[in-house]
């Protein structure tokens, strides 16, 4: 989708959820603004599904929120209770067959699921839906979900949802509409943000607060770990779904993901951000004349960094962010420039100048090598590389694509080797206590299984992992 160049070297957005109940609003074009405040986590496809009380209706398609919404067919979308989906596929192809919400009939009516997540006993769960003669159109495990909620025991809908949320194993932030309620349900370890709010007649919630805040959501708060909120003409109720495990907020939340104006665990991502810059200037101090961020989302730290080693902050890239916003693919010689199709310098700023290059994480590598090149041929001196995160040595199996063992290069590579590799004059990564003192929060908190290896519930699946490992085929919202 978009413009496909060979340097891309980011892990890949979880997904976005939004909901909403609001009686005598105009529910779909309040979730397309929630879903535009969200297109960060996800570039793929769009989607929105609206129920009146009667039956329910959907619109979705491959593209950005803006590319597949309009007008016209908005208007269609009538109804009181919505919920909606931007993605970014992990192994499951970028196919408009996989674009959410789903939505499906069942014996008590209308059923939709939109999903931010990825679980890890897949197939187990689709093996059982096939042993009870029930097909699947994708590989997506949104669709796994649907289906098993329209088949699962119990007359009423939270009986339902307790059911898989029995089954399923992994991550999952769910927002489900049906026809006379919405629901909002969030994993028994918590891996994905999940936030709820008030409206002026009603209720939204949405994958992250900045969303809320774009609708005019006031009294925000988190929905925590293993509960099921249901929201109706009755008002707002939270049922026990499943008790609550160890908690594993994914930590990419903090350094990555989130939009810097959200916050999680009450904390704004801006301020933690910062944060971590200042951690990294302390345990990589370095002598320069400018710091400078990869835009956009290692600015912060990139402000922190400058703030703590009192070295001037500037831009030095120069970020074209609708790049990725057309279906235009291009030719050979612009796919060649590659990051120039992203980034361009600001020679005049770098010219002379050592330079310390602030980014949040490195994956593949491949980003990193051009950016130090482009900066060397504006001018640079020297060109110091520093990372607010620490070294990614292991695939995500939760929804996250942080591609394969022999794909990521700090698996493959020691600190030193990768400097020599991407061509910097030196390298350093935050390390794990440093970015823990940053977020203020313990290490028990969070999922940190990219950085140590150590995978949340190994024990019960350990076999999916150990199948994963090389290949990293995992499908989630």
């Amino acid at each position: 989708m978009g413009i496909q160049t060979q340097c891309i070297d980011k892990q890949s957005e979880a997904c976005g959820v939004f909901g909403i109940y609001a009686p005598g609003t105009d529910v779909a074009r309040v979730t397309f603004f929630g879903l535009y405040a969200l297109q960060h986590r996800g570039q793929e496809s769009a989607g929105i599904a609206v129920s009146d009380g009667l039956r329910a209706t959907l619109h979705k398609k491959m593209g950005l929120v803006s590319q597949v919404f309009d007008e016209d067919n908005l208007a269609p979308l009538q109804g009181h209770i919505a919920i909606g989906h931007v993605r970014y596929s992990t192994a499951d192809s970028s196919r408009a067959i996989s674009a959410q919400p789903f939505l499906l009939e069942s014996a008590l009516g209308p059923i939709g699921v939109a999903h931010n997540g990825n679980l890890v006993n897949t197939e187990e769960l689709r093996q059982g839906l096939f042993a009870h003669g029930v097909g699947l159109a994708s590989y997506c495990d949104t669709e796994i979900m649907i289906q098993m909620l329209a088949g699962a025991p119990g007359d009423a809908w939270p009986e339902r949802i307790r059911h898989l949320m029995s089954k399923a194993l992994g991550a999952y932030s769910l927002t489900i509409l049906t026809r006379n309620a919405l629901y909002a349900v969030r994993d028994p370890w918590g891996f994905r943000p999940l936030s709820i709010g008030r409206l002026e007649n009603g209720w939204a919630v949405a994958s992250e607060s900045c969303a809320l805040q774009t609708v005019g959501a006031t009294e925000i708060r988190e929905i925590e770990p293993g509960v099921i909120v249901e929201i109706d003409d009755q008002g707002v109720r939270e049922i026990p779904g499943a008790d609550p495990e160890k908690s594993n907020l994914c930590i990419f939340e903090y350094i990555y993901f989130a939009r810097p104006d959200s916050h999680i665990d009450g904390q704004l991502i801006h301020e933690v951000r910062q944060s971590l810059g200042r951690e990294l200037a302390r345990e990589h101090p370095v002598e320069a004349d400018l710091v400078m961020a990869v835009p956009d989302s290692a600015t912060p730290a990139a402000i922190g960094f400058a703030l703590e080693a009192d070295i001037p902050y500037g831009e030095g890239l120069i970020k074209n962010r609708y790049i990725g916003r057309t279906f235009i693919q291009p030719d050979d010689r612009l796919r060649q420039a590659g990051i120039a199709l992203k980034f361009n310098p600001l020679s005049q700023t770098l010219e002379g100048k050592r330079v310390v290059v602030v980014d949040d994480s490195i994956v593949r590598g491949n980003t990193s090598r051009p950016i130090v090149e482009l900066l060397r041929r504006a001018g640079a001196r020297e060109v110091h590389l520093r990372i607010s995160s620490p070294p990614i040595k292991h695939p995500c199996f939760m929804g996250v694509d942080m591609a394969t063992y022999d794909e990521l290069i700090a698996h493959r590579l020691s600190v030193q080797e990768v400097c020599e590799q991407i061509g910097a004059d030196s390298l350093g990564y935050l390390s794990m206590q440093g970015m823990l003192r940053a977020v203020q929060r313990p290490m028990s908190r969070f999922c940190v299984a990219c950085f140590s290896g150590e995978y949340p519930f190994e024990e019960r699946a350990g076999g999916f992992i150990r199948e994963c490992e090389g290949m990293c085929e995992v499908v989630g919202g």
